[in-house]
């Protein structure tokens, strides 16, 4: 073999185009795997806790029914974990200690700073009245002659319900009428002790906060009418200067007829009313509030066959000077501009295109880069094929002919690598082709007269040869 025709022995090269299919592929199946990912966590359901109490209330029974229904819906994606609390003050602690996510809370009590409205769950009325007076005596009970709030100092008042803010709302009355709530004994009883509590307790005057049909508060009410003589009720007159001082109340109205009988009361009572709300914990994310506000508006008429309060639930209020600011989620819900999917993650899914677009041509110049080296050797291979050639047509050795032909057989092997792996054209293995098939013409035709001619003709031509080249 002549010299600088050492055998060219082509590593085994990973396809270049593999690899770069390979990164494409990956890349891909990436960014398609987080888009799925994405979406998976977009609409999965989402667990929220909601603080609500006490319990046996009727707001307990409606958040349990709410619970219910979410869960039993399909494709929702929310679903409720009540939270039971001692009361609504209980339930706001927990909604700002971060515990719950969602909280029922009265309007007149501290709102925890992190809390935004989603609902309003119901409205709730202040009811003062005073028992009939008994018959049979000459003298009429002291109660009977009370017709007005201002009345009732030095009086006892039964309070329905364990809790404190039944007791300071009444003081809150109280003082608006200029009684002194220290010269009125106050006393409370458990709502589910109530009826009996009113027939045995000797009050002089009771009150009782909830829904303006509230069952507890008609069989209170009934309760404490003896010998079909029916209760005076006690408007509180200045409802509106009480809204005005104390902007969770609001000036309301006791409807005639609405306590449990036609003529109870017999006219329409003035008196306050404040609100228990569906309260969220601020940084809550818009889209599971917007979706947990449209559940509860879809869902709330089933309910009110069991829980006429459901069919109370309205929306919060939007405006900037609300009392509770409402949570954006809530307000996109309720002015019809929540967002899509597509609204809320096209700005991703356009990165995310543009990323893969990004790979893509980064891919195809790495591909580029790792095809030069693959080029440049190729190039050299094709120049010594052509040495070959030169060196096969003067070679006076079938050894070397044959060495030849084997160094031509890696290159070959090598040039198809190259064009399997995109490195070169069709072009270029066309011309490769065409110097490939000279050379091995030009072998045979050599080895045909090398075995022509006698052995002493071949070895003075090698003689000669070797002479012309010293």
């Amino acid at each position: 073999m002549t010299d600088g025709s050492a055998s060219i022995s082509p590593k085994p090269l990973r396809s270049a185009k593999r690899r770069l299919m390979f990164v494409l592929i990956a890349g891909a199946l990436a960014i398609i795997g987080a888009t799925i990912a994405g979406y998976y966590f977009a609409v999965r359901p989402v667990t929220l806790k909601i603080a609500v109490g006490p319990a046996n209330s009727d707001d307990v029974k409606v958040v349990q029914a709410l619970a219910q229904a979410f869960n039993n819906q399909q494709h929702t994606q929310v679903k409720l974990r009540p939270v039971q609390t001692d009361g609504a003050s209980a339930s706001a602690q927990t909604l700002a200690d971060g515990k719950a996510d969602l909280a029922i809370i009265r309007g007149d009590l501290d709102v925890p700073k992190n809390a935004q409205a989603v609902a309003t769950l119901r409205k709730n009325v202040v009811v003062m009245w005073v028992p009939p007076a008994a018959k049979g005596k000459s003298k009429g009970r002291k109660a009977a002659k009370i017709t007005k709030i201002a009345q009732l100092a030095g009086r006892k008042i039964g309070v329905v319900g364990r809790t404190p803010a039944n007791v300071n709302l009444l003081k809150l009355i109280l003082t608006q009428y200029g009684v002194d709530p220290m010269k009125v004994e106050i006393v409370q009883f458990p709502a589910n002790e109530a009826v009996d509590a009113i027939k045995n307790l000797k009050a002089d005057a009771y009150l009782a906060v909830g829904p303006a049909n509230s069952k507890l508060t008609i069989d209170a009410i009934t309760a404490s009418a003896k010998d079909g003589g029916e209760p005076t009720f006690l408007p509180i007159d200045a409802s509106e200067a009480i809204a005005q001082n104390h902007p969770a109340y609001e000036a309301a109205e006791i409807p005639a007829g609405s306590l449990g009988s036609a003529d109870r009361p017999d006219d329409e009572v003035k008196t306050i009313s404040f609100s228990h709300h569906i309260v969220a914990r601020k940084g809550l994310s818009d889209a599971t509030v917007a979706a947990f506000t449209r559940q509860l508006f879809a869902i709330r008429q089933s309910l009110k066959n069991d829980f006429p309060l459901a069919a109370k639930i309205e929306t919060p209020d939007t405006d900037k000077d609300a009392t509770i600011p409402v949570h954006p989620g809530a307000a996109a819900f309720v002015d019809g501009e929540e967002k899509t999917f597509l609204d809320r993650y096209s700005d991703y899914i356009w990165w995310s295109l543009m990323a893969f677009s990004a790979m893509g041509s980064a891919g195809a110049w790495f591909a580029g880069y790792l095809k030069q080296d693959e080029r440049n050797t190729n190039t050299s291979q094709r120049e010594r094929l052509l040495e070959m050639l030169k060196t096969a047509r003067q070679s006076d050795s079938t050894d070397e002919l044959d060495q030849l032909q084997a160094e031509a057989d890696d290159i070959l092997r090598h040039t198809l690598d190259c064009f399997e792996h995109g490195a070169i054209e069709e072009g270029t293995l066309t011309a490769f082709n065409i110097a490939l098939e000279q050379f091995h013409n030009a072998v045979a035709d050599r080895k045909a007269l090398l075995l022509s001619m006698p052995q002493n003709l071949q070895r003075a031509a090698s003689q000669f040869r070797a002479a012309g080249t010293a």
